[in-house]
């Protein structure tokens, strides 16, 4: 037990620098260059390619990053939602089909991307713009996040991350 005293002070710096480690893993790559830097730092949830068929969204590993982001700024981490995730979806559809942004939901907030095709690349965009990042660290308690693929739109990848109470 006095082993794990004299750790106990160190778990938590640890954990912050462990995300902070993810998140930088996210700003090295982007749409220029293909992000394949990026793509061997993240896991498979993270940089796989929402532009493949039959590609599916890891939704926990999603929030899981935003979360490591949260935690660097001190905000409590989010809890994924079902119904949040439902609205996110219905949303990214409406966005991948008609390629106008939705409405946000009331009470809601909403943050939209599209043209990134991995979700890394979309936090990534949503982290280093001043509103979104903004967003990201809402007081919300509660998130849904979602894609939707159409290859015959401008962006062919559409992102919704919606956070609520």
């Amino acid at each position: 037990m006095t082993v794990l005293r004299h750790f106990k002070p160190a778990i938590l710096p640890l954990a912050a620098l462990l995300a902070a480690i993810t998140i930088a893993g996210c700003s090295m790559g982007g749409m220029a260059g293909g992000g394949s830097s990026s793509a061997a730092a993240l896991s498979q949830g993270l940089s796989a390619r929402m532009d493949q068929p039959g590609a599916t969204l890891n939704r926990a590993e999603a929030i899981g990053l935003i979360n490591a982001y949260r935690a660097t700024t001190g905000q409590p981490a989010l809890i994924s939602d079902a119904a949040l995730d439902g609205t996110a979806q219905a949303l990214a559809n409406q966005y991948a089909q008609t390629g106008t942004p939705p409405q946000s939901p009331q009470s809601l907030t909403m943050k939209l991307s599209a043209g990134y095709a991995t979700f890394g690349e979309t936090f990534s965009g949503w982290r280093n713009s001043a509103a979104d990042a903004t967003g990201l660290r809402s007081n919300a308690t509660k998130a849904g996040v979602a894609v939707a693929f159409n290859g015959s739109s401008s962006y062919g990848v559409h992102w919704v991350l919606v956070l609520g109470n």
